[in-house]
């Protein structure tokens, strides 16, 4: 039997950061594995993921639970029938819906594949400080649909954050628990909570209003052997993605780099790049900024970015092609 657990929260929130605070903690017995969903089709995500240790399954390109919910069960299907894992993590995009998903895994079709165990929602408190934020559907029934509340990002808090997490809890979060924590580190013994929320969650709008294309293949983008560079576009809910992908024989300069994606004016960003030195992940949201450099290069070079309205994408391009240094 698989235990699975649904892991949501809004961009930003530092959902990936938590789950690597996770799977360093899985058992040395133990197979785990994770479905995870980016808005963008660059797949970020399943880079810094790519060494911890789990079985990793990419769903790119939107919301998992869209055109009836077949990308995930495609994903979810491919993961439970060749792996068996013990546990399995599930993170959706920042901009998905989780009545839907948590529908699917409710449904009587997996009831002999896997236990569905408490659904994890990683807030950071500041977002409710944003009006943009807080007004969002998604990120309201992000945090209607968890059985566990983690107010992340303490070591950035704020007394007005503190404030409106608490007034926040004191009017919505129904005696749920409530865990605080800093880089996304949690204890793993809060995955075996049973999943016990019951509320009835809204319809998402954009679930009715716009029909969203499946992905020609259910995985990240890859450059064909000819090609040196991608870009992928993806927009939906008043939110446009830009991504690129360069192949291994591309090196970025690293001061350059880490200007151009902490100046660039979109409302979140991240990448990890092959420099001179290694490796460079970088990772943005609004004024946040962290970095890292690694001695061991990726396989290639990807960098997503996110903003809320239209962003200058030929113009970040064209910076972007003038920091390689081959």
């Amino acid at each position: 039997m698989t235990y699975v657990n649904l892991i949501t929260g809004f961009l930003g929130s530092g959902k990936t950061t938590t789950l690597l605070s996770l799977l360093a903690q899985k058992p040395q017995h133990e197979k785990w594995a994770v479905l995870v969903n980016e808005f963008g089709e660059i797949g970020i995500d399943g880079a810094l993921l790519a060494d911890s240790g789990a079985i990793l399954k990419e769903i790119p390109g939107g919301c998992m639970c869209c055109v009836n919910g077949l990308p995930m069960q495609v994903g979810l299907n491919m993961l439970l029938k060749q792996h068996r894992p013990d546990r399995l993590l599930i993170e959706p995009t920042g901009l998905g819906h989780p009545k839907q998903i948590l529908s699917l895994l409710t449904s009587e079709t997996y009831k002999a594949w896997f236990t569905l165990n408490a659904t994890l929602c990683v807030l950071d408190p500041r977002q409710l400080l944003d009006p943009r934020v807080r007004e969002n559907e998604n990120f309201r029934d992000q945090l209607a649909a968890a059985d566990i509340l983690i107010a992340n990002k303490q070591d950035s808090a704020t007394a007005e954050s503190h404030a409106a997490l608490h007034a926040w809890y004191q009017q919505h979060g129904e005696k749920r628990p409530l865990v605080q924590a800093s880089w996304g580190n949690i204890e793993a013994a809060l995955l075996d909570t049973p999943h016990l929320n019951a509320r009835e969650l809204p319809d998402a709008q954009h679930h009715h209003a716009t029909k969203q294309a499946l992905p020609e293949t259910l995985t990240t983008l890859r450059l064909n052997p000819q090609q040196r560079w991608r870009r992928a576009l993806n927009a939906s809910q008043g939110y446009e993605a830009c991504g690129w992908i360069f192949d291994d024989e591309t090196l970025f300069n690293t001061v350059g780099m880490l200007e151009w994606m902490r100046t660039s004016p979109v409302d979140r960003a991240k990448g990890i790049v092959r420099i001179p030195e290694g490796a460079l992940i970088i990772n943005r949201q609004g004024e946040d900024f962290y970095f890292e450099t690694q001695p061991a290069p990726p396989p290639d070079s990807r960098i997503e970015m996110i903003h809320s309205s239209t962003a200058p994408w030929n113009t970040l391009q064209s910076q972007l092609l003038k920091l390689r240094l081959s």
